[in-house]
């Protein structure tokens, strides 16, 4: 066969190649890699040593499209992942990514996976805390670059401008545990969350704690995020086509039932698009 030829031929092979998009090379390796934030109940946690959880369930579920892909699962702090989704270290984050518009804008997310509204839990019996606006001149934990963190400060503008006082102080931790430790202690006075994992934790420690369940702002949802380019296109609409056939057929919500006791409405059309 002529050199140039060979050539033109190794050229057109090469470009095929490269025309591949992530989920042809995720197929053609037969693994994905994807990152999430094992402490986070009910969605991911460590139970005896394997991480379960409605995130987990639910991955399984959407992963019998992809037969003989293997997943391999790497537990990160949250702090880490979308910086690390940006620069390539996994294929996607599947753990809870509360939805706001800086992420709507910056990265490609799914359809919903639950509801992410915000709301806070108190010490059980703590009778200056009943509605959201009680957090007026109060100490609040939440994890440090969450959306929650965002949430809070912004509803903390909110009440100055409403006249009253803003939260006295706004402390933030590596991940929740952290935040429920200080808050028991009595070194804060409230935890803000989404409102799903603040009543799984009362199913957990309600001898301890007491869900405000009264949410702030606007409703906000969890999402799965992958990185916003073409490569990552069909990965994504392949998840949201599973999530689509998971609310129509029942499963979504019997894992719903399963991890949070009560089932969610969640949008299957499209993800909404977040004001703030």
């Amino acid at each position: 066969m002529p050199a140039l030829l060979v050539a033109s031929l190794s050229l057109v092979t090469t470009g095929v190649a490269s025309a591949a998009d992530l989920l042809d090379r995720i197929k053609e390796k037969g693994e994905i890699v994807i990152a999430s934030e094992a402490r986070y109940p009910p969605f991911e946690y460590v139970e005896n040593g394997k991480i379960v959880g409605y995130g987990v369930d639910l991955f399984d579920e959407v992963m019998k499209a992809l037969p003989g892909v293997k997943v391999n699962r790497l537990d990160l702090p949250f702090q880490g992942l979308l910086p690390g989704l940006q620069t390539d270290k996994f294929d996607a984050i599947i753990t809870s990514v509360t939805v706001n518009k800086q992420r709507y804008d910056t990265y490609r997310l799914s359809l919903p996976l639950a509801d992410a509204s915000f709301a806070y839990v108190k010490r059980k019996g703590d009778a200056a805390l009943n509605t959201p606006e009680d957090l007026s001149g109060k100490n609040v934990g939440t994890q440090a670059g969450s959306a929650q963190l965002k949430g809070t400060e912004a509803f903390s503008e909110h009440l100055k401008a409403s006249g009253k006082d803003p939260i006295a102080s706004i402390q933030t931790y590596v991940d929740f545990n952290e935040a429920y430790a200080d808050l028991a202690a009595g070194r804060t006075d409230a935890v803000v969350n989404s409102l799903p994992n603040l009543l799984y934790l009362e199913t957990q420690r309600g001898d301890v704690f007491e869900t405000v369940k009264t949410t702030f702002g606007a409703p906000t949802y969890f999402s799965w995020a992958y990185r916003k380019d073409d490569d990552s296109k069909s990965l994504a609409d392949l998840i949201d086509d599973q999530f689509r056939k998971l609310a129509a057929d029942g499963t979504m919500a019997k894992l719903q039932q399963k991890w949070f006791g009560f089932t969610m409405d969640l949008p299957t059309d499209a993800l909404p698009v977040p004001q703030e």
